[in-house]
């Protein structure tokens, strides 16, 4: 109850934020978004302009471990606001589905594995270059909905961004 709590509390405290100042964000970013933590791992990202200072992401993550397979696609509406030049901040609100698939030699300890779905959070900077080239920094909070110890709780994952834009 406490995470949806925080969740909801974030969502109201982002909607509510004024815009800094006027700024244009690339129609289109394709890149990697390399993550640590609890997260599936690397992930395959892609930003669209939505209007505004508004953005869509859609990241496919994928994950070899010893003792599991995954995936998975996630989804965030993201809002950016300029701090000064070429620097951004960004927060947003989405989720997404995954799979998971256990390893044989791990199945007595995460006996169920298949299909989960995810909220998640998202806040972090950015540094827009004059080339074509997006940095980012950020923190995305997930929390996991399925019946094993796999996903099932808060997930946080730190991750570095690198985005060609066009």
């Amino acid at each position: 109850m406490k995470k949806l709590i925080l969740i909801a509390v974030f969502a109201i405290g982002a909607t509510f934020l004024s815009e800094t100042q006027a700024q244009s964000i690339s129609e289109n970013a394709l890149g990697l978004r390399l993550g640590g933590g609890d997260g599936i791992g690397p992930e395959i990202s892609y930003q669209r302009a939505l209007g505004g200072n508004n953005r869509l992401e859609l990241d496919l993550g994928w994950r070899t471990h010893d003792r599991y397979d995954a995936f998975k696609l996630s989804g965030l509406y993201q809002w950016v606001w300029n701090i000064d030049g070429g620097f951004n901040w960004y927060a947003g609100l989405g989720g997404g589905v995954g799979s998971v698939g256990v390893n044989d030699e791990w199945r007595d300890r995460y006996p169920n594995d298949g299909a989960f779905l995810f909220v998640a959070g998202d806040i972090g900077i950015e540094y827009n270059f004059d080339i074509p080239l997006l940095l980012s920094l950020d923190f995305r909070p997930e929390i996991g909905f399925n019946d094993y110890n796999i996903t099932n709780d808060l997930s946080p994952d730190i991750a570095l961004g690198i985005r060609y834009q066009f």
